[in-house]
């Protein structure tokens, strides 16, 4: 079953950046990426797209973080977002998801997979 594993996240003050990453994992069988997206959460909020892309490459990216993030994929195995100049309102649990194809010897399966979470915090 493909699993998503998120890296990057971690405490940093306002202004200095951070990369995150989200690699597949738990499979041995050729993957295939098509799209992806991060995500960020703050207790009692709902869920919101940060930035997003597709598989044509184009991008999304919310208001607050247009010009300082920049979200980038690697169709075989990851998808990263770079934060630049990050600010407090930034602090959140930043998720992942991709899209794509799982490749056995048998068959081919899509996925739609959600990581696990990385916690960001920045500090005034």
């Amino acid at each position: 079953q493909v699993q998503l594993v998120e890296s990057g996240g971690g405490l940093v003050q306002s202004g200095e950046s951070l990369r995150l990453s989200c690699a597949v994992s738990g499979t041995t069988d050729r993957t295939t990426i098509s799209a992806g997206g991060w995500y960020r959460q703050t207790p009692g909020d709902q869920r919101e797209l940060v930035a997003a892309i597709s598989l044509g490459g184009s991008t999304n990216y919310a208001d607050s973080v247009k010009g300082r993030f920049s979200i980038s994929i690697d169709h075989a195995k990851s998808v990263e977002l770079q934060m630049n100049n990050l600010k407090p309102e930034d602090t959140a649990v930043y998720y992942c998801n991709a899209q794509g194809t799982q490749y056995s010897s048998t068959r081919a399966r899509d996925f739609d997979t959600w990581g696990q979470g990385t916690q960001v915090t920045v500090s005034s």
